[in-house]
């Protein structure tokens, strides 16, 4: 089941989305002091959108764009840290697009 556009999600539902381990979180949350997620009884984590935003963007400057840790602080410091250019959920449909027509190539030379 997914959730509404602007619900809290759960580390592990976030971790998911951006396809990292949970650890890695809990690390960014140790040197990007606005990721702030809310923590309940037993420290589990609650991120709002504003946070959900913010972990898109730090995964965005490290792993696509290839900055390093201090890199994307200063990105986002100066304000030069702008959101990916697509989103999760475009972007999935995006590969899956790309994945099919790569299918039919290889069916076609597969045919010759």
């Amino acid at each position: 089941m997914k959730k509404t556009e602007g619900a809290f999600l759960t580390i592990g539902e976030l971790a998911g989305e951006l396809g990292l381990a949970q650890h890695i979180l809990r690390y960014w949350e140790t040197r990007f002091p606005q990721l702030r997620p809310l923590q309940r009884s037993g420290n589990r984590r609650y991120y709002r959108p504003t946070d959900v935003d913010l972990a898109r963007r730090i995964h965005h400057l490290l792993n696509v764009e290839g900055f390093t840790v201090k890199g994307a602080q200063k990105a986002l410091e100066d304000g030069n840290g702008a959101a990916p250019p697509v989103s999760p959920p475009q972007a999935e449909d995006d590969l899956l697009t790309r994945l099919e027509t790569i299918r039919a190539t290889l069916a076609r030379a597969i045919a010759l």
